[in-house]
């Protein structure tokens, strides 16, 4: 038997040790675009294994079809055998390196509940094993079943997405992995004409297939030679509507890969500002010059507003995202802000502006933009809040119809009620507990060294010059970044690679675009005790004064910091040095009298704390804490769900799956589809078995499906060979026999020591 497996081995296979080198080219190259991308924090030289992992894929995959495995045996011996290789590739021929790297990012995620790990061994194995799983996967199908179009599309779209995700020029990537692909279906074709012809016993099997090869390659090299061509000179964009309406759901898929894929520092942008649920900050600021909005307000009116579309609270050291969202439904011309916990305060020195605002691509369809807080839209819409009636996270206007958004803007005069910097002088710190919770915590790793001496910098200088209240330090921070000390640049690619988060990153090179300035202050200032968050949308742009017409295009994408005052509720700061900045100083304004005392720095409440001012009260009540504690029910919560929600979804695929087809079922497809199953766990029938023989024989294994067994092997010969014609009951016992089976032969997989009672 030994001997017979090992010139099974030495023979080579039907489709030719040609069609192992091509199926290895298919997994090899998508290894190779992903190792390319850089997709662990750029660093290209920790992926260098994935070819050789995506080879050992192949050679498994290769040797169970070849020694004649089942299905289930050669793909668990093929996860066995990666279980054991993948982590020494990982670990650099260390199981502990990859062991205590997974661990301690499964125990930051889950058990310390941060947001980001800065452990990286986790995604290094799940590429490992992805590429493992790509080339066995591959390899099974071709010289197990014959058929290579399952590994062409899945590993295509690999390359694809992975291509389209990085600013690396991976062209040859797919001009090689098209060639392997078809070369590879042309190949097999050839193969099934020459067995054809040798079954038929027509003409020269050898020509004809020869004949199939050598036109097959003309025509391959034709088409990849006329791509490229059009690759370099097509000037026309016949995609491009496609395109556009493609791009909201491309972001909403790339965002959530954000959630569980380290930030590589020169992934690519699709080209549009993404405001969604969350925001990762990596190396690269890209935009366009396409139409964004067209805005009608007032004629003669020029007021440089900023058009926010979402904020943030949580900062996730590489980025940002808006936490436990909720939805809250409001009709047309009602208060969106009303109930929930970022309403508007009393006498806040605010003006109601009217805008008319349409959206120029479907992309911003899912936004409502407003300045600073949005009371009312003229359509029904759904408000977006970060916690149960909590804080404003962004607005869906349900269409991309136009709408007319009226906002709080504040009244910037030095007249009676009029907003001026001495008066957020004196708002003080009484800061509700909800808002100090939410938007004063910093996780760790945030600040190091370089963030830390900064901040104190700032604070000292604010002091000698006899102002330290929160209003002082944002607005030193401001002119801190606005200084010539800070370079604004689009593209930081590689420089944040050493720091822990991207806040130390600025603070240590001081160079960055919008979202690195505004999230080292907005950290800076959740350090200094002082509510802060991030909120990304549009800067002004030039207006009409005598139409009142303003048309935002996506250029002017932008971040910037929302500060909490007491009794005025968020005003924003916009720290971008650079020129990039449109704000208006405000007046100085009359000497009002400090509300409270000046916050104390490290004031943040601890992570996990409660989201709002409803939690904080039920928590104290329960705990007989203060706004501090942990969080750590969320996520058990959502584990138990989510197991529920996958036994459910697994209960339901098993009972639809044992229901059975619901079309016509033939008895000579009846009767192949038993014979298969149970050939998948080693007993299928003999060449020489009638339809009676074995259904015996597979009756004498499981007997209490003997008689289903016989009705499939009696409506196979009678009409198979008898040229008879199923009555309706007939048929119908049939298709009852056939359901009880498929759930039935899985008793199969106990029995295998039953297998020799088959021969």
């Amino acid at each position: 038997m030994i001997e017979s497996t090992r010139n099974r081995l030495l023979r080579p296979p039907a489709e030719g040790w040609l069609s192992l080198l091509l199926v290895a080219t298919l997994a090899v190259t998508v290894a190779w675009s992903l190792d390319d991308a850089a997709l662990v924090l750029g660093q290209r030289d920790w992926t260098d294994f994935l070819a050789w992992a995506a080879l050992g894929g192949v050679a498994v995959g290769f040797l169970g079809a070849r020694v004649g495995w089942n299905r289930p045996i050669a793909h668990l011996v093929g996860a066995v055998v990666a279980a054991l290789v993948v982590p020494l590739m990982v670990g650099s021929v260390r199981y502990e390196a990859t062991a205590s790297a997974t661990l301690q990012a499964v125990l930051d995620l889950v058990v310390s509940h941060i947001q980001v790990t800065r452990e990286t061994g986790h995604y290094l194995l799940v590429l490992g094993l992805i590429c493992w799983a790509n080339g066995q996967f591959a390899a099974a199908s071709v010289f197990r079943h014959g058929r290579p179009i399952g590994p062409i599309i899945v590993l295509g779209a690999i390359l694809v997405a992975n291509m389209s995700a990085t600013d690396h020029d991976q062209l040859w990537f797919i001009v090689l992995f098209t060639m392997a692909s078809l070369f590879l279906l042309i190949r097999l074709h050839a193969l099934d004409e020459r067995a054809t012809w040798i079954r038929r016993r027509i003409g020269d099997p050898s020509t004809v297939a020869s004949l199939y090869i050598r036109g097959g390659t003309v025509f391959i090299l034709t088409a990849i030679f006329a791509a490229l061509a059009l690759t370099a000179s097509a000037k026309s964009a016949p995609l491009a509507g496609f395109w556009d309406d493609a791009k909201p759901a491309l972001v909403e898929v790339s965002q959530w890969l954000q959630r569980i894929i380290p930030a590589a520092p020169d992934s690519r942008s699709l080209g549009v500002p993404s405001f969604g649920a969350q925001v990762t900050i990596g190396g690269k600021w890209t935009t366009s010059t396409d139409p964004a909005l067209s805005i009608q307000r007032a004629p003669g009116d020029n007021t440089p507003y900023y058009w926010r579309a979402t904020t943030y609270d949580t900062f996730t050291l590489t980025g940002w995202s808006a936490t436990t969202l909720t939805q809250a439904p409001r009709d047309s011309g009602k208060d969106l802000l009303s109930g929930t916990l970022d309403r508007i305060p009393l006498n806040s020195a605010r003006t109601d502006v009217s805008f008319r605002i349409t959206p120029q691509s479907s992309l911003y369809s899912k936004t409502a933009f407003s300045p600073l807080d949005p009371k009312s839209i003229d359509r029904a819409v759904t408000v977006n809040l970060t916690g149960t009636d909590g804080y404003f996270q962004s607005i869906d206007p349900g269409g991309r119809a136009p709408y007319t958004v009226t906002a709080s803007v504040p009244t910037v005069a030095d007249i009676p009620g009029g907003l001026t910097a001495n008066r957020l002088r004196a708002a003080g710190t009484a800061y509700p507990p909800g808002i100090v919770a939410r938007y004063t915590t910093v996780p760790a790793d945030a600040i190091g060294p370089e963030a830390k001496q900064l901040l104190d910098d700032i604070v000292a200088k604010a002091k000698d010059a006899g102002r330290s209240t929160p209003y002082d330090l944002a607005e030193a921070m401001v002119t801190e970044f606005h200084s010539s000390r800070y370079q604004y640049e689009t593209d930081v690619i590689g420089v944040c690679n050493d720091s822990s988060s991207i806040v130390e990153c600025f603070a240590k090179h001081k160079v960055g675009y919008c979202e690195h300035y505004a999230s080292t202050m907005a950290i800076l200032l959740r350090k200094a005790g002082i509510p802060t968050r991030l909120v990304e949308g549009f800067l002004p742009a030039p207006v009409d004064v005598a139409t009142g017409d303003e048309e935002v295009f996506t250029n002017a994408a932008h971040a910037w910091v929302e500060v909490y005052f007491p009794g005025y509720g968020w005003e924003m700061f916009d720290p971008t040095g650079g020129g990039r900045s449109r704000t208006v100083d405000l007046l100085p304004g009359k000497v009002v009298p400090l509300a409270t005392p000046p916050p104390k720095p490290s004031a943040a409440a601890p992570s996990g704390g409660p989201i709002n001012d409803r939690e904080v009260a039920n928590r104290a009540a329960s705990s007989g804490g203060g706004a501090g504690g942990n969080n750590t029910g969320g996520n058990e919560v959502l584990i138990v769900v989510a197991v529920i929600l996958l036994a459910a979804v697994l209960i339901a695929a098993f009972f639809a799956w044992r229901r059975g087809p619901r079309s016509a079922a033939t008895p000579d497809g009846v009767y192949a589809s038993i014979a298969a199953l149970a050939r998948r766990f080693g007993f299928g029938p003999r060449p020489t078995q009638t339809a009676y023989e074995y259904a015996t024989a597979l009756g004498d294994i499981l007997p209490n499906v003997r008689p289903e067994l016989q009705t499939v092997a009696t409506a196979k010969v009678e009409v198979a060979y008898g040229r008879r014609e199923l009555g309706d009951d007939q048929l119908r016992a049939l298709r009852e026999s056939y359901r009880r089976l498929r759930v039935s032969l899985l008793r199969l997989v106990f029995r295998r020591r039953d297998r020799r009672r088959m021969r």
